[in-house]
């Protein structure tokens, strides 16, 4: 008898399992369909949608294919470098050493896009056509296999500030502008958030393999600046938070909605810091805390250049001692991120360029010997990788990027 009703029972969850298992495979084929929505034509994952850990996520296929290399060095190539006839001094620089990396502007400091995009793209009016040709470009990088990463100026943004100043600090009612003349959009207001996330989709979708955002803060001094400016709050007006801890949650949860709206192209999302803000729980103004940021990232720039840095880890006059700035703040950092679960990788932005404005007199050459001692400096801290900054584009010749491999 209990051998009948067993068979009875697997016949009937049978015949159950056959009615559900349609319908649940309409719904979840449903909920798939309606889990995207459409950028420039293509299909991406909307922020809610998440599959098992297990299962391989799709991912946007850009058509090109770049291997990772051992480890990141690279130069910093503006627009008009990527587009001029500087590229080809620059592609020969790259390959004829141990560099293997570009990190090339896709929109600059002053808001413009280096390229221009399809005519009635929400971005062409701020396009410039630096660039004339940029999927023929990171065609070319495949073809010679350097690794191409996309630079995306976030809050310092001119262009965008005077276009909306609802989305700026004013004074007065004008689009208020620092010393040197550059207006912030506001990192409260998530329009600009998703305005910029865009244009890191575009740079991603022509093939670039990592997303650096830079600029990922509030204007310097801005602690001093607050109560004079004018500005909307957006989300975070009522937060039970002071107006520190304010700067700190908009620049964090941007970087947060940044890397998750990008999932689904597959690349990795880097962020250029202040390397003082590893030395300090966070800094007040700017809004960054290195450790929040990095918690949220795949890759950390911190800009140690020895010209940045006043007397510093007991050094008078970092400039002129470059090895042994960038050895002090190394190790800083390494405790930092040590603490992290899942800290990102270290990819330090150093110093190839002079800085006359510290001296009465002639300036400390950055040469070889300066560029080298850096370098040194990271690998013995257990950091290989890293970046050049020049912002001519004119590097240091005949400089050994790996010399501790000697």
């Amino acid at each position: 008898m209990e051998r009948k009703q067993l068979a009875i029972f697997m016949v009937l969850g049978i015949l159950l399992l056959g009615l559900i298992l349609p319908v649940s495979t309409a719904n979840a084929a449903k909920s798939e369909k309606n889990t995207f929505r459409k950028h420039s034509g293509k299909m991406t994952a909307l922020e809610s949608y998440k599959l098992p850990e297990k299962i391989k996520r799709f991912s946007y296929d850009s058509g090109v294919s770049f291997d990772y290399p051992d480890a990141v060095r690279g130069i910093y190539v503006t627009g008009p470098s990527a587009g001029g006839s500087r590229f080809t001094k620059l592609l020969d620089l790259v390959e004829s050493t141990d560099l293997n990396a570009m990190v090339i502007d896709i929109k600059e400091d002053f808001g413009n896009l280096t390229f221009k995009p399809d005519t009635d793209s929400p971005y062409a009016e701020t396009a410039q056509n630096f660039i004339d040709n940029p999927r023929e470009m990171i065609k070319t990088l495949e073809d010679k296999g350097i690794y191409p990463i996309a630079r995306v100026v976030v809050f310092k943004d001119s262009f965008l500030a005077k276009k909306r100043p609802d989305l700026s600090f004013t004074k007065d009612g004008k689009v208020w502008t620092n010393g040197k003349g550059e207006a912030f959009v506001s990192p409260f207001q998530k329009e600009v958030w998703q305005y910029n996330v865009e244009i890191a989709k575009m740079a991603a979708e022509l093939g670039f393999q990592e997303i650096q955002f830079d600029y990922v803060r509030f204007p310097e001094g801005f602690e001093r600046r607050d109560k004079e400016l004018s500005y909307d709050l957006g989300d975070y007006e009522n937060e039970d938070l002071n107006p520190i801890q304010k700067r700190v949650a908009a620049v964090t949860d941007f970087v947060a909605y940044a890397k998750k709206e990008l999932e689904y192209y597959d690349v990795d999302v880097a962020v250029d810091i202040f390397g003082y803000s590893a030395t300090i729980k966070e800094a007040p103004g700017i809004g960054q805390n290195f450790s929040k940021i990095s918690s949220n990232v795949d890759v950390i720039s911190s800009m140690i250049y020895p010209s940045h840095w006043t007397s510093y880890f007991g050094i008078d006059f970092p400039d002129k001692e470059p090895y042994r700035l960038v050895t002090e703040y190394a190790k800083v950092e390494n405790q930092v991120l040590g603490k992290l679960q899942n800290p990102p990788t270290s990819r330090p932005w150093i110093q190839d360029f002079e800085a006359p404005w510290l001296y009465s007199g002639p300036a400390k050459e950055y040469g070889k010997k300066e560029v080298e001692a850096q370098i040194k400096a990271l690998n013995e801290n257990g950091i290989n990788e890293f970046l050049l900054w020049n912002p001519g584009n004119n590097y240091t010749p005949n400089v050994d990027y790996t010399p501790l491999d000697e």
